[in-house]
């Protein structure tokens, strides 16, 4: 299995989205400063964490400087990509015509995001 299909738990996500929006790598007490609000973690809890991330094959881990750097393997695009794909797969039949017309019907979406989502698929076609 590679990383593309491989999931991200709740915690392991938002470690990622701190790696993902920096734009150098970052340090362990870097991730877990920008964490405090939503993680009361130890660094020991973090450095579990990040260690799994490793192994996984998500985040790469440079020692050269002294220090532990951590940078994405993966995109976050790549990921978003692979993870939507099996959602769509698992819970709708690989039919985003299904997942829409659920949410349509349980109110999760609105008449406004139909058509939003109409002008969007309009641009994508070059129609306007």
């Amino acid at each position: 299995m590679n990383n593309k299909s491989k999931k991200l738990g709740e915690a392991e996500l938002e470690i990622m989205q701190v790696i993902w929006d920096s734009t150098k790598p970052v340090t362990s007490n870097y991730i877990l400063t920008e964490l405090k609000e939503k993680r009361k973690w130890q660094l020991s809890t973090l450095m579990t964490s990040l260690t799994r991330l490793a192994d996984k094959g998500f985040v790469n881990c440079d020692r050269s400087m002294g220090g532990n750097l951590y940078t994405s393997i993966i995109s976050e695009n790549e990921y978003k990509a692979g993870a939507s794909k099996h959602f769509l797969e698992k819970l709708y039949n690989n039919s985003i015509q299904n997942m829409i017309a659920t949410l349509y019907s349980n109110k999760a979406i609105e008449n406004s995001d139909v058509e939003e989502l109409r002008n969007f698929l309009d641009k994508l076609e070059g129609k306007q």
